[in-house]
């Protein structure tokens, strides 16, 4: 395992061509409205209003004023995407050098990570988990050279529910050299500190969270991106002009705005994710559960296969993960609404 390093070079690790752009700048880049009755002729809309027939906001600022005062952030530590899977993308586009570079994911974790990196032409060096999903980090920093950009760590992890030592994050990101992105989508759902607070002390630190989850909005389609603002100059200078369209602006600042609403509904995910799992030990056909920090368990049965076409004659759809990494015949099950629980519960008893 390599020392620790005390000093950080974030220009390093930056594309040239990207140092060399000259972003696109968009008549609502060039005037901001202060809110004020204005007649817009700057950017060849319709003008006939309609609620919609103005672009939005290209840097989203009333959302961002909301969540830098919710996170206790700056604006300029925030990007927000179409989608966490847009932050993800802008992040290699930003970093890694078709066909040079290569990223580390830990199967298994979030497949799009690996689908990215294809589709960038970077190559991904799987670091497989260990058996109960333990990261070695000897492993991990033997695949590490010169011209590793990037290190994805999902905790709490997609599909295990597992979360890394608080610890080990901490010597990645001492020890590594390049970029650690932290994906907290379920980090709403965890006992466990998230990292938003030690931001400032990881100039490397790259944490990216989502509406999907507790937010309860996947259909809007907004992913968070929160780090240095040295970071988010370079990603914002490579993001489509209008990628965070006015209607998800409008429903993602209602919600940010009502977190009593966000609250309870994860309260009650919670009590019904101990109510499932209680349900699930009792039944035979299963052969281990997993801990989850997040909203869905994961769990070992008999025959994934023959369960997941049980469950789906009786109108429940789960995840069969048998096909990743030490995830043999496992289902995902997503925590449902109480009713929807009820169902389920049911069906499980009938399978028996």
């Amino acid at each position: 395992m390599p020392d620790k390093i005390m000093r950080f070079d974030l220009n390093r690790l930056v594309r040239e061509n990207v140092k060399a752009l000259h972003p696109y700048s968009s008549a609502r880049d060039e005037y901001i409205s202060d809110g004020s009755e204005k007649i817009f002729l700057d950017a060849n809309e319709n003008p006939f209003n309609n609620g919609i027939n103005r672009y939005p906001d290209p840097q989203q600022r009333n959302l961002k004023a909301v969540l830098a005062t919710q996170k206790e952030l700056h604006e300029d530590q925030i990007l927000l995407g179409n989608g966490s899977d847009e932050v993800l993308d802008l992040i290699f586009r930003a970093f890694c050098e078709p066909k040079e570079d290569n990223v580390i994911t830990m199967p298994p974790t979030y497949g799009m990570y690996g689908v990215l990196a294809a589709i960038n032409n970077i190559e991904n060096r799987e670091v497989l988990l260990a058996e109960g999903f333990v990261l070695d980090e000897t492993v991990l920093f033997e695949n590490i050279d010169a011209n590793t950009k990037i290190i994805f760590l999902c905790s709490p992890n997609n599909p295990t529910g597992h979360s890394f030592p608080k610890e080990q994050i901490r010597n990645i990101l001492e020890t590594f050299r390049g970029l650690v992105v932290l994906d907290e989508a379920y980090i709403d759902f965890s006992t466990k500190q998230g990292w938003l607070s030690e931001l400032s002390g990881y100039k490397n630190l790259i944490i990216t969270q989502t509406f999907s989850k507790a937010y309860g909005m996947a259909g809007i389609r907004l992913g968070c991106c929160y780090a240095s603002s040295d970071i988010i100059a370079i990603l914002n200078k490579i993001k489509p002009p209008y990628n965070v369209n006015e209607l998800t602006q409008q429903r993602a600042l209602q919600a940010a705005s009502n977190t009593a609403s966000v609250a309870r509904q994860v309260k009650m995910i919670l009590e019904e994710r101990g109510r499932l799992e209680k349900a699930l030990k009792a039944m035979p056909f299963v052969r281990k559960m997993y801990p989850s920090d997040a909203n869905f368990i994961l769990v070992e049965v008999d025959d994934a296969n023959k369960r997941y076409q049980q469950l789906l004659k009786k109108g429940i759809i789960v995840r069969n993960r048998s096909n990743q990494h030490l995830c043999t015949n496992t289902l995902r099950f997503t925590i449902g609404a109480p009713e929807e629980n009820d169902s389920l519960i049911n069906a499980l008893t009938k399978l028996v």
